[in-house]
C-alpha cells in the first residue's frame, strides 16, 4: 500500500508544478499601471471600494467611455474619469479596447497628420472615438465610421509620449 501512495503522490507533484508555472505566466502577464480602457457596457456600476458590498458613487450610462486604470484589486479596477473622478469597477465591465474623448471646443479631423490636410469631420467635446494609432504629436481615430486625425493634446484617453499602432 505504502508503494502505491508513492505513485498517486508523483501525480499530485506534477500538478502542484504546473499550476506554480501557470501562476508565474499568469504574473509575467501583468499589465502596466496606470493604463488605457473603456467601458464595455453602457450602465456600470462604479463603486466607494473594491467588491460589491461597497456603496455605489455613481453610474456610466456610455458605452466606450475611455478610463484610465490607477489601481487593482483581485476582480476590481480603481479607474478615473475626465473629470478626475475615481471609484472601483468589476473588471468584466472593461475593455481593452482603446477609445479617446474628443476634449476643449468643436475640432476637425483631418485626412492627414497635418495641420493644413482636408477636413474629414468635425467633433465636439466630448465625443467618443476609436483610436487606432499615434505618432509624434497626432493620433489616427474613428468617429461615426469616419477615420482622421487629431492633435493629440486634443484628446483624452492617451498618454502624452505614448505610441499606439
Amino acid at each position: 500500500m505504502k508503494f502505491l501512495s508513492a505513485w498517486l503522490g508523483i501525480p499530485m507533484l506534477v500538478i502542484g508544478l504546473l499550476l506554480e508555472l501557470l501562476a508565474g505566466s499568469v504574473a509575467a502577464q501583468e499589465l502596466p499601471i496606470p493604463r488605457w480602457v473603456s467601458l464595455r457596457s453602457n450602465v456600470v456600476n462604479v463603486r466607494v471600494g473594491p467588491g460589491r458590498d461597497y456603496p455605489i458613487l455613481w453610474v456610466f450610462v456610455r458605452d466606450g467611455l475611455p478610463l484610465e486604470i490607477t489601481a487593482e484589486f483581485d476582480v476590481w479596477r480603481r479607474i478615473r474619469d475626465i473629470d478626475g473622478e475615481e471609484g472601483w469597477v468589476h473588471k468584466i465591465l472593461l475593455s481593452g479596447a482603446r477609445t479617446v474623448m474628443v476634449t476643449g471646443g468643436i475640432r476637425t479631423l483631418r485626412s492627414a497628420p497635418d495641420a493644413y490636410a482636408g477636413p474629414v469631420l468635425q467633433a465636439e467635446a466630448g465625443v467618443i472615438g476609436d483610436l487606432l494609432e499615434c505618432a509624434g504629436v497626432w493620433c489616427r481615430l474613428e468617429i461615426a465610421g469616419d477615420r482622421g486625425w487629431l492633435p493629440r493634446v486634443q484628446l483624452w484617453g492617451v498618454y502624452p509620449d505614448e505610441v499606439v499602432d
